[in-house]
């Protein structure tokens, strides 16, 4: 399926008004292109809920960035951030550690994230709710919009598929990142992404 066209498909028969939109976020380069293309079609606030980074000095970087870039732009935009909770991301790798990126261990890891963002999207009364995980090249975009799926009916909150790599949403990320000097990490967040990157 063409997650991307899908997304345009929803987003061409939106009604006058704005919907809310709930987008999580895995950080500032990623989001950076995302935010672009949404904020047209919805009244966009950013989800910052990533258990899977291996410190607290990097989801504290990855934070402050992702504000930082928000500020930087002048988007009406709130970050709703989330405690750093890493035993999440650790009890749901239990028996998975050896397996390379990109294994059930990473579907895990975008469904606890995905499932965070469906609950607060339904708790603060979103319309919608999706993820920049798909702006990647190496995060499976079928994955991630089963998950999608999913948690849309087990919430009862509309989710936007999403590919936002296509249509040079990737390329725009790093274009972004460079134009507002983003710190852009080398590595998806998990101590296991990080080890495969070195």
């Amino acid at each position: 399926m063409n997650y991307y066209k899908e997304a345009l498909k929803i987003i061409n028969k939106l009604a006058s008004h704005k919907p809310k939109l709930l987008l999580h976020s895995c950080c500032a380069p990623c989001s950076s292109g995302c935010i672009e293309l949404l904020q047209t079609y919805f009244d966009t606030d950013i989800y910052f809920f990533n258990p899977n980074i291996d410190s607290l000095e990097e989801y504290n970087k990855r934070l402050n960035e992702q504000k930082r870039f928000v500020q930087k732009k002048s988007y009406n935009i709130e970050v709703i951030e989330d405690a750093y909770q890493p035993w999440l991301f650790i009890e749901i790798s239990k028996g998975l550690e050896n397996l390379p990126e990109g294994s059930s261990r990473c579907f895990k890891c975008y469904r606890l994230r995905m499932e965070a963002t469906a609950k607060k999207a339904k708790e603060l009364g979103y319309d919608y709710f999706t993820t920049t995980l798909s702006v990647s090249p190496h995060k499976n975009a079928d994955w991630i919009n089963k998950i999608g799926f999913e948690l849309e009916e087990l919430y009862g909150v509309k989710f936007l598929p999403s590919d936002f790599k296509k249509n040079n949403g990737y390329l725009r990320s790093i274009e972004a990142s460079k134009q507002h000097n983003l710190y852009r990490q080398n590595y998806c967040g998990c101590m296991f992404s990080k080890s495969e990157s070195n």
